[in-house]
C-alpha cells in the first residue's frame, strides 16, 4: 500500500435524473475551522513577539514546505525529499540577487526584483529535479530527491564565490515599503499567514480541479490513465513545478525570518525533518502539514528545557521528536489526522449502538418466541 493510498478520491455515479455534484470545501461548514482562523487572525493581540514569530510564524513556514511535499505524496504518490532544498535554493537566490551584508556576493537588487527571480529559478530547479525523479518509482524516487538535497548541501558548503561556503550569507535585507518595516513582528506574521492561507487554498482547489483529479488517477493507476490518453510524466512534472513554487515561497519567508541563509539550513537532516512533519500531521489532507509543523516546533523549542529539568542532556531533544514520530506512525498510518478520524469514527459508532439499544421497544430485543 502506498503512503498516500487513503488520499484517493472516490467517485460515485449520480442517481438517474440528478446532476452530479462537485466536491465542496469541507472546511467552510466546519465551525472548528472558523475558530482556528479567528484565533490566527487575532494572534498578535494575545501572543508576545517570541510566540508570534518563533512558534506560529515558524510553524506556518515549515508547514508551507511540508505542504509542498504533501501535495506530491498525497495527490501524486511521489515522496520528494528535496522540498527543503528547493526552499533553501530560493532563500539563497534572494540573498544573492538582493541586498545583504556580503556586498561582494549580493548583486543589490531591490526585493521586488530579487524575489520574483528567486521564485522563478527555484521553481525551475525543482521542476528539473522532478523531471529526473518521475522516471523512477518508490524508493528510487526518494533516493534521487535525497541525493539532490545532499549534493546541494555539499555544494553550498564548499562554494565560496556564490554561496560563501560554510559561513553562508548574513544580514539579508527585508522589505520596507509604504513606510512599514515588513519584517517587524506583527507585519511579518500577517505576511506569513497570508502566504500560508493562499498556498493552503491553492492546494485544496487544485486537488478538486481537473488537473488534480487526473494527478490522483495517475497516482492510483498510471497505466490506465496512459491508456485513456493522459500524459503521465507531464502530469507528474507539472505537479513538481507547482510544489516547487510553494516550497520556494517558504524559502523567501525563511530567509526574511532569519535574515541569513547557510548550508546548515539545507542539510540532509533538515530535509528529512520536512518528511517527518508531513507524515506526523497527515499526508492526505492539506491541513496535516501545519499540524505536524506545530508539533515539531513545540517539541524543538521546549523539549530541550524539559530534558534539562529532568537532569538529562538537552541535546537529546531529537529523541523525543523521534519517539513521538514512531508513536504516531505506529498508531496511525495517516498521522494525527488519522488518529482524530479514528476517534471520531469510534465515537459515532458508539453513539449509534447506544441509540439502537435505547430505541428498542418491549418485545423487540429478540426474535425468539
Amino acid at each position: 500500500m502506498s503512503l498516500a493510498h487513503d488520499a484517493r478520491v472516490t467517485i460515485r455515479p449520480a442517481a438517474a435524473g440528478q446532476r452530479p455534484k462537485l466536491r465542496g470545501w469541507p472546511e467552510i461548514n466546519n465551525p472548528a475551522a472558523w475558530i482556528v482562523a479567528a484565533i490566527l487572525l487575532i494572534m498578535p493581540l494575545i501572543a508576545n513577539g517570541f510566540f508570534l514569530i518563533e512558534i506560529f510564524a515558524t510553524t506556518l513556514i515549515l508547514g508551507i514546505m511540508a505542504l509542498s511535499l504533501m501535495f506530491l505524496a498525497g495527490y501524486g504518490g511521489m515522496v520528494s525529499l528535496m522540498q527543503l532544498t528547493i526552499a533553501g535554493f530560493s532563500a539563497y537566490m534572494v540573498a544573492v540577487f538582493g541586498v545583504s551584508g556580503n556586498a561582494n556576493i549580493s548583486l543589490g537588487w531591490p526585493w521586488w526584483l530579487a524575489v520574483p527571480m528567486a521564485l522563478a529559478l527555484a521553481t525551475l530547479f525543482g521542476t528539473l529535479g522532478g523531471a529526473l525523479a518521475v522516471r523512477t518509482e518508490g524508493i528510487y524516487t526518494i533516493m534521487i530527491t535525497l541525493a539532490i538535497g545532499a549534493a546541494f548541501y555539499y555544494f553550498t558548503n564548499q562554494n565560496w564565490a556564490i554561496f560563501n561556503g560554510h559561513t553562508g550569507i548574513n544580514t539579508v535585507a527585508t522589505p520596507h515599503f509604504w513606510g512599514v518595516n515588513w519584517r517587524a513582528d506583527i507585519p511579518f506574521y500577517y505576511i506569513v499567514l497570508a502566504v500560508a492561507a493562499l498556498c493552503y487554498f491553492a492546494v485544496e482547489y487544485i486537488s478538486r480541479a481537473p488537473f488534480g483529479l487526473a494527478l490522483q488517477g495517475v497516482r492510483d493507476n498510471p497505466r490506465r490513465m496512459a491508456a485513456l490518453g493522459f500524459n503521465v510524466n507531464a502530469h507528474r512534472v507539472a505537479a513538481y513545478a507547482f510544489a516547487s513554487f510553494v516550497a520556494a515561497l517558504a524559502g523567501v519567508l525563511q530567509v526574511w525570518n532569519y535574515r541569513q541563509i547557510s548550508p546548515g539550513s539545507v542539510s540532509v537532516g533538515a530535509c528529512i525533518d520536512i518528511l517527518i512533519i508531513a507524515v506526523v500531521g497527515g499526508i492526505t489532507r492539506p491541513i496535516g502539514p501545519f499540524i505536524g509543523a506545530l508539533i515539531f516546533v513545540l517539541l524543538r523549542t521546549f523539549a530541550l528545557d524539559f530534558l534539562v529539568k529532568l537532569g538529562l542532556d538537552g541535546n537529546r531533544f531529537r529523541l523525543l521528536i523521534g519517539l513521538g514520530f514512531l508513536a504516531i506512525v505506529f498508531w496511525s498510518s495517516d498521522g494525527v489526522i488519522g488518529l482524530w478520524q479514528s476517534w471520531r469514527q469510534r465515537q459515532r459508532s458508539g453513539a449509534a449502538r447506544s441509540s439502537g439499544r435505547h430505541g428498542r421497544g418491549p418485545g423487540q430485543g429478540s426474535g425468539h418466541g
